[in-house]
């Protein structure tokens, strides 16, 4: 049993998620209205698979023409439509592809974010690679910045290697990754959950500060859980997603919050994704659901913009939550409200601390 375990890495984040259960046998009860965060973040690789600039010109361009089309019958409590947090890698720099995802953006359909895929790196070679996507993605308006003007943006590492943290040390080599995100402006990592990879920490279900030596590899893996009237300054905030193990017809699935072509949404998955009851302690009426895809692969954008994202939003609007759409960033500053004591509606707050990038004002 042991050894089935670890094969399926069951054993790194299984102890977190017995915690995680007690959590929840814990939280009181929500009288009144409650509030569902819906955000979709995708590993967005326009020249996955080696794909040649043309293919990631025809991916991108499906984006574009189809994402309107499947958001046209959805709106949230707010009158919005689905939104789409595109986690750009920024080894994959095209101006057309930035120029394409700005248009979803003016939209009202998203914003980019930050994506990297990088390997035997130090964080003196990591850091011009962060500075030069950065400048790229800003080029196009994506990036938002503070009153100082400093770019301040959300993570996705490539991987799931964030802070060197796969056991074979590939994909990453930077230990000290955390302060050097929080350094150039990051303000929160998405990364996570990454079960069944090795990646995958005990941090489960959880809005958290990672705590301890922040230098140290995979230090993410300690954390301290966000809560109302606590704010740090000092380092960047983890918001990770539904991680589960669910009943499903006669089986038992890990529930990941990954979709694909392969395995779609269905009403069952976004009541478990919902079930987890993800928000920040003393704020339980706020539930953030956060999920992930590589939506640029044909077989899972054939999903993403036609009936699997029918399905979902459907399932997603059938909850008995006030159902709020909102981008990565958005998302970000509800949990800041929350932990500087705000309360109501969290759509009052989406752009609380971060204001949107320029594209999109």
């Amino acid at each position: 049993m042991l050894s089935r375990l670890k094969q399926k890495n069951l054993h790194t984040w299984l102890r977190g998620w017995g915690r995680h259960l007690i959590r929840q046998a814990r939280a009181p009860r929500v009288s009144g209205t409650r509030h569902l965060l819906f955000a979709f973040c995708d590993h967005y690789e326009p020249l996955w698979g080696k794909a040649t600039p043309e293919v990631g010109r025809a991916r991108v361009k499906a984006w574009v023409e189809d994402y309107p089309k499947m958001a046209a019958p959805f709106r949230d409590a707010n009158g919005r439509p689905p939104r789409h947090s595109f986690f750009f890698p920024g080894e994959e720099y095209r101006p057309e592809f930035l120029d394409g995802l700005a248009t979803l953006a003016r939209g009202g359909f998203g914003e980019v974010e930050v994506h990297l895929h990088h390997d035997n790196d130090t964080a003196a070679t990591l850091r011009p690679q962060l500075v030069q996507t950065l400048t790229d993605l800003a080029r196009h308006g994506h990036i938002s910045r503070g009153p100082d003007g400093r770019y301040q943006w959300a993570f996705i590492h490539g991987n799931w290697s964030l802070a060197n943290s796969r056991p074979d040390g590939r994909w990453c080599g930077v230990d000290d990754e955390l302060p050097l995100l929080f350094e150039l402006g990051c303000y929160a990592d998405f990364t996570f959950p990454s079960a069944p990879d090795g990646c995958q920490s005990d941090q489960v279900d959880l809005i958290y500060w990672p705590t301890g030596d922040l230098t140290k590899r995979k230090s993410f893996a300690h954390g301290e859980r966000a809560r109302v009237g606590e704010m740090k300054d000092d380092r960047l905030l983890m918001i990770t997603g539904p991680l589960a193990l669910v009943r499903e017809r006669r089986r038992v699935r890990l529930e990941n919050g990954a979709l694909t072509g392969e395995d779609p949404p269905t009403r069952a998955r976004v009541k478990s994704w919902a079930a987890q009851n993800i928000h920040v302690e003393g704020r339980p009426e706020w539930v953030f659901v956060k999920v992930h895809t590589h939506g640029s692969i044909e077989s899972t954008a054939a999903s993403l913009l036609g009936d699997g994202s029918r399905v979902m939003h459907e399932a997603l609007r059938e909850l008995p939550y006030k159902l709020h759409y909102v981008t990565a960033r958005e998302m970000y500053n509800v949990a800041a409200a929350a932990m500087a004591g705000k309360s109501g509606e969290p759509s009052d707050y989406f752009d609380f601390a971060i204001a949107p990038p320029p594209v999109v004002r």
